[in-house]
Formats: C-alpha cells, sequence, structure tokens
C-alpha cells in the first residue's frame, strides 16, 4: 500500500471517528496534529473540516506564515503555516512528500474567520483520558495557549484555543 492511500485512509477513519463521536455522544475533546515539531491540540469544537494539501495562490505584502489563499469547497480561505505563526520563524520549504502529509485543517465556521491551518501531520483524536497530566500554559505564553498534556510516554501537546488564535491581533495582520 502505497503512501498516499496510507493517508487517504487514516483520513477517512478520522473523519469517519469524527462523524461517530458527533451521534454516539462519546466526548472526543481534540483533534491532535504535529506543525513542525511542536505537537498540538485542537479543541473539536474550534477546528473545522480537514483537507488535503492543494495548490496556495500566493498574497504580496504578506507575512511569511501567511501563505496565501486557497479554494476549499468554494469558498476562499487564508492559509497560515502554523509552525511558521507560532514560531515566529519562517519554515523551511517542504517536500512533496512533506506536502502529501500535510493537511489544511479549516477553523470552524462559527469563528467567523475564513482561513485554514497547514499542520504537518494529522495523529488523531484524543480525550482527555489520553494524558495522564497537565498544567497550565506558562505566564508568558501567547494567550492562545492552553493547557499543556503529558501523554503516557513522557510526550507534550500543547492545546491551541482557536477562538482566541483566530481572534488575535498579530494573527490577523497579515499585511507586512
Amino acid at each position: 500500500m502505497g503512501t498516499k492511500q496510507a493517508l487517504l485512509e487514516l483520513q477517512s477513519r478520522l473523519a469517519e471517528k469524527l462523524q461517530s463521536a458527533k451521534t454516539s455522544g462519546v466526548s472526543a475533546s481534540w483533534l491532535a496534529v504535529e506543525a513542525g515539531k511542536s505537537r498540538l491540540l485542537f479543541p473539536l469544537t474550534h477546528a473545522g473540516e480537514i483537507f488535503s494539501w492543494t495548490r496556495v495562490q500566493p498574497v504580496p505584502y504578506a507575512r511569511k506564515w501567511f501563505l496565501g489563499m486557497v479554494n476549499l469547497r468554494g469558498g476562499l480561505c487564508g492559509v497560515v503555516d502554523l509552525e511558521a505563526f507560532i514560531s515566529g520563524v519562517a519554515s523551511a520549504p517542504r517536500s512533496e512528500m512533506a506536502l502529501a502529509q500535510a493537511r489544511l485543517v479549516a477553523l470552524n465556521p462559527l469563528l467567523e474567520v475564513n482561513c485554514a491551518l497547514l499542520v504537518d501531520r494529522l495523529v488523531g483524536l484524543r480525550t482527555a483520558e489520553a494524558f495522564v497530566a497537565s498544567a497550565p500554559a506558562p505566564a508568558s505564553a501567547p494567550a492562545y495557549f492552553g493547557h499543556v498534556y503529558r501523554d503516557p510516554e513522557g510526550g507534550e501537546w500543547q492545546e491551541i484555543n482557536l477562538q482566541v488564535l483566530s481572534h488575535s491581533p498579530a494573527f490577523l495582520g497579515i499585511v507586512v
């Protein structure tokens, strides 16, 4: 089985689990993703549809983390390289293979921001039971950082409050 087929099957399984969680009352709390070296948790109530990478139309005079615009299901969405936005450093160009694994996670339409976040990899759905400890974000962290969770293997996962992120002046300020 090829990498592309395996990724399509993963995305299909995630979509089925999301739908199942909505209809059966299972309380999956987060969509777990990787952006660069960061492990991140998006609240399911803030995340929208997940799309495969598609070519983005660059926008002049935009910050390095704002990749441009893309048509997702007939609607124009801005695309933010989440790794570059969080770190403040432009990401290295991604290979075709890396882009094949990357996904665009649209923000929930209720947040009223037509935007998708570029993440390097989907990891799956997580509930609070998947973690052994949590701590509040450091005082110096951005306002959109929620709790930091630790999994049984010792890995740290940073919760990202997409509602706070999508309305922060830094996120909305795409023009250089």
